[in-house]
């Protein structure tokens, strides 16, 4: 991108000084420095493909910031928004492991505090449905995955099947190791494309399916959210999630390849290591609660 684009938004006082910002699949950002101080610049359009829309993103981003979670939004127009930056550590799927109690106890403040400060239309978050769209999509236009849907569509309905009613909330909904940040012990989130109304399910097995967690270490995360030991059938319907939430990432990064074209983002590699990670994923479900 040409930095006049940039220098062309309106929001800053005197020059400007700007760095791109490495990590995401999708979207391209920069660091940029003003006469006020450092901030964050995100450029985005519509992705339908991705059911991503940047007025809900906005909102939610802002609704974060007014809960407590995300850094201030300053300014948002011309497909840009532009936030505070943060001078805060990046996480790693490590540090996901090594916290599944902290992850826990900040997505219960998240889903109880949102509500109160989203503003307009509300996006709902379905990963199920999700899914069967995204192997609509795949099948429209001759994916190198074609093969995969007709397994995918069944597991996803199977999935669907095993989940149990949990009051709506709102939530993220892209809990990658990379939207997770550190500054002086406290966490922050960022990025809120797929933040909508759902369950607390997908953000939960979402977690520990990116954060590659263990049994113990997914344990200490839903209890830590709950505030005390699940039964059952909590248990079994957050497996299931799990492998609908590693599923729909490699779906994902199937759709991403027909359709975007980020620097340095290999969408084939993304997908084939999310469809590992399912297929262990599903595996476990299946040893423990038979064949889907």
């Amino acid at each position: 991108m040409s930095l006049d684009r940039l220098r062309a938004l309106p929001c800053w006082q005197g020059e400007i000084r700007a760095e791109p910002l490495k990590g995401g699949l999708s979207n391209e950002s920069w660091k940029v420095t003003d006469g006020r101080g450092a901030h964050v610049v995100r450029f985005g359009v519509d992705f339908p493909f991705h059911h991503v829309f940047r007025d809900r993103e906005l909102a939610a981003a802002r609704a974060a910031h007014a809960a407590g979670f995300a850094p201030a939004v300053e300014w948002a127009g011309d497909g840009a928004m532009v936030s505070a930056f943060l001078d805060a550590r990046t996480w790693t799927e490590a540090d996901m492991r090594a916290s599944p109690d902290r992850i826990g106890r900040l997505l219960a403040a998240f889903h109880g505090r949102m509500p109160a400060h989203l503003e307009g239309p509300g996006a709902v978050f379905w990963v199920f449905h999700v899914i069967r769209d995204y192997g609509r999509t795949l099948s429209a236009h001759g994916s190198r995955f074609a093969a995969e849907l007709p397994r995918l569509f069944a597991v996803n309905a199977a999935l669907e099947a095993a989940q149990i009613p949990l009051p709506i909330i709102v939530g993220h909904h892209d809990l990658l190791p990379g939207n997770f940040l550190e500054q002086d012990g406290r966490l922050w989130l960022i990025d809120f494309e797929y933040a909508g109304f759902g369950t607390a399910m997908f953000d939960l097995a979402g977690a520990a399916g990116n954060g590659g967690m263990s049994a113990d270490e997914e344990m200490a995360l839903i209890t830590a959210y709950l505030g005390g030991a699940p039964d059952e059938a909590f248990v079994k319907s957050f497996a299931a999630m799990k492998c609908a939430a590693l599923m729909r990432e490699a779906m994902w990064a199937m759709v991403s390849e027909i359709f975007l074209a980020a620097p340095g983002a290999d969408y084939e590699a993304h997908a084939r290591d999310y469809l590992g990670r399912f297929d262990a994923a599903l595996g476990q479900y299946q040893s423990a609660y038979g064949p889907v």
